[in-house]
């Protein structure tokens, strides 16, 4: 038998916020699968989502920036799965469509549909307006991530009988954009206003110290959801049959890198929540070396029994679950960014290494020919990425060696191998110099729950 799969997906979740302030995302990450480095392959809403639906690189689908339509020839999850004989569903923010409400043909094969192109702007916090499948619009009563999650229970109890496949969109703990706010439930943000400052946003300011209690209200009400859906799931006896996903399209830095909440190479923006429970999952423990929310949807099908695609890019991690130590796998994550300016990277357990292509347009070119080495971060010794170490003598084989690593995966993931400059030349940071033994190694795994705990 089969298992279900259900995919709760929440917007702009930094990944340090599990743990403190989501009890039930944390046991679900301690009891199934943790991935404890987990990157999205571009931290901005539209490119992460078609990624996260197809297993394909944002140049790949051609959504390399918000208002690119998803491709009709493009195969995502719901073919796959609905292939299989699964009732397929998605509820809540599609934002791949360019129009509202979303025609059946740019639904990306979903059958079920309660959903809109754009939840922040046909919603506020106590007032969600999605579309069903006559695109027809309905009023979901309560707070909007409650009234999403209702809709997933709603939709599980409905095919109880049948393997279905779900994706649950949720836009919390994203900002209301016409206020530039985070509506926290009643008393949510007055509960955690001032409790708790990651040590980048304490470090850099920005405008956390004004919205991280809302935003924490948020995250708090969200994990409040995913206990009463795994509480569904234990009612109607499918909790053991259902693999459970949860991650998010990217982070937030709250105007600290840029003038908004991502497209940065920081960790605040690329680093997500990224946590499994169910078959094959129950039990994994911490994946310690760095995957891609790209590497999701191949994992899935993997996990059900179901063939992987030729042409998704993203690899199963499911040999990382089985054999952690002896599995094959990438040093690094690769990853594009967007909009801000054009920009490639990686990442590993210890280093995080950034080009940007200074002629290229930021919102007209997926990419470039030609880059510039903009950031080197230890992140060992400078975990928060507040030294850059780019163009500093110190550390030039350190940047030769990962700049050669870069071009190899914008070759593998673009076709085309660009050129990358160094970093323009600096002095002053000979106390930087690394010890001769060191290589590029990363440290120790840090699990979700070992985060600065707060009152739930």
């Amino acid at each position: 038998m089969r298992p279900n799969v259900i995919v709760v997906f929440t917007d702009q979740q930094r990944w340090d916020t599990v743990g403190p302030f989501t009890p039930n995302l944390d046991a679900m990450a301690r009891r199934g699968t943790q991935a404890t480095v987990a990157l999205t392959p571009q931290p901005v809403c539209a490119p992460a989502r078609a990624a996260l639906q197809t297993g394909r690189y944002p140049t790949t689908t051609g959504v390399y920036r918000n208002g690119r339509v998803l491709p009709p020839e493009e195969r995502t999850l719901a073919h796959h799965f609905g292939a299989a004989g699964y009732a397929t569903g998605y509820i809540g923010k599609w934002h791949l469509a360019g129009t509202e409400p979303v025609p059946e043909d740019r639904r990306g094969g979903y059958r079920s549909w309660l959903a809109a192109n754009a939840l922040e702007h046909t919603s506020d916090a106590y007032r969600t307006i999605v579309y069903d499948e006559a695109n027809e619009p309905v009023l979901l009563p309560g707070y909007r991530s409650d009234a999403l999650v209702d809709a997933a229970v709603r939709f599980v109890a409905d095919h109880a009988d049948e393997p279905f496949y779900l994706f649950l969109s949720l836009l919390e703990p994203h900002h209301q954009n016409e206020v530039d706010n985070y509506p926290a439930p009643d008393g949510y943000e007055e509960r955690y206003q001032g409790r708790w400052m990651p040590p980048d946003l304490a470090a850099l300011g920005g405008t956390a110290h004004q919205h991280m209690g809302g935003y924490l209200g948020q995250v708090k009400r969200l994990d409040e959801g995913l206990g009463r859906l795994l509480d569904a799931l234990r009612s109607l006896d499918l909790l053991d049959d259902t693999i459970v996903a949860y991650t998010s399209d990217h982070g937030n830095h709250f105007k600290t890198r840029n003038g908004e909440y991502k497209r940065s190479c920081h960790d605040a923006s690329l680093r997500v929540p990224l946590a499994l429970r169910g078959p094959g999952f129950d039990g994994g423990g911490a994946i310690s070396r760095p995957v891609s929310t790209l590497d999701l949807p191949p994992t899935l099908l993997e996990a059900a029994g179901l063939p992987v695609p030729s042409d998704m890019q993203g690899r199963s991690f499911l040999p990382l679950v089985r054999d952690p130590r002896g599995a094959s796998w990438p040093e690094e994550v690769f990853f594009q960014v967007s909009e801000s300016e054009v920009g490639r990277g990686i990442r590993t357990s210890r280093w995080k290494y950034y080009a940007v292509a200074e002629n290229a347009h930021p919102w007209d070119d997926p990419g470039a020919p030609a880059y510039r080495e903009q950031a080197l971060y230890d992140l060992e010794n400078d975990p928060h990425e507040l030294v850059n170490l780019a163009g500093y003598a110190s550390h030039a084989g350190v940047s030769a060696e990962l700049r050669d690593r870069l071009v190899r995966r914008i070759a593998e993931a673009e076709g085309a191998s660009p050129a990358i400059e160094p970093a323009v030349a600096r002095v002053g940071r000979e106390q930087a110099m690394p010890d001769p033994e060191v290589r590029l190694r990363g440290p120790k795994p840090v699990r979700y729950g070992h985060q600065p705990r707060s009152t739930p």
